[in-house]
């Protein structure tokens, strides 16, 4: 078995060959501006490429921080979208004080990571930067239910130890979600509302997401 950091981090994977990939969660612009105002400070953990935040700066949003852990991703975005701040972060604790952000957006990113603690890092990280009735916003694959998907959960559990994380032909491994380690992971959360969507892989297979919306008790 890979060690945590290797499993967890695969950045020579994301810096290089994923940085070629297209990533299609969609953006509810609605839901959003239900929760958060155009002046709020929104954080997107995992920005990649930044294409959230461009859209978030497009409807209006001005006060939007990125931050990923590739170089690669991160030149991208600061070159596609110059008025928004993007930093390179390689490692926890996320640079930012305890509860300075309205709202943060973890897009694609826990299919990334696919241990349990990495995962649980990530979230105790966004849930002390989030202020007291902030909003979390998660949009990530579930358990799929075609032959492909099925066949390579059982290939791989015994090797990872958990139904769903599987490795991909091109050297990277990835996570597909029970729904109820969603609500483990976010039980220090209130849910305010979880939308199920149909959305294209990275290598443009369909597949069945989940969009979930939380909030940070006050």
């Amino acid at each position: 078995m890979s060690t945590l950091i290797d499993l967890d981090n695969q950045f020579e994977y994301w810096n290089t060959e994923g940085t070629q990939k297209s990533f299609q969660h969609p953006l509810n612009l609605q839901r959003i501006s239900q929760r958060l105002l155009a002046d709020d400070r929104i954080l997107d953990f995992g920005c990649g490429y930044g294409r959230c935040l461009g859209e978030l700066f497009n409807s209006g949003y001005r006060n939007l921080i990125g931050i990923d852990f590739s170089p690669a991703m991160i030149a991208a975005a600061s070159a596609q979208y110059p008025e928004i701040t993007f930093q390179v972060v390689q490692s926890l604790p996320i640079p930012l004080p305890a509860e300075s952000v309205d709202g943060a957006l973890l897009f694609s990113v826990l299919t990334c990571v696919p241990t349990d603690e990495g995962q649980r890092a990530i979230i105790k990280e966004l849930r002390r930067v989030l202020r007291p009735g902030g909003l979390l916003y998660l949009s990530d694959l579930t358990l799929q239910t075609d032959e492909r998907n099925l066949a390579r959960y059982a290939r791989d559990q015994a090797k990872y130890g958990t139904y769903g994380v599987f490795d991909l032909p091109e050297g990277v491994t990835v996570r597909h979600h029970d729904p109820g380690w969603i609500e483990t992971l976010t039980t220090d959360f209130e849910m305010v509302v979880l939308d199920h969507i149909e959305v294209l892989t990275m290598n443009g297979n369909p597949a069945k997401a989940f969009q979930w919306f939380g909030t940070k008790p006050a």
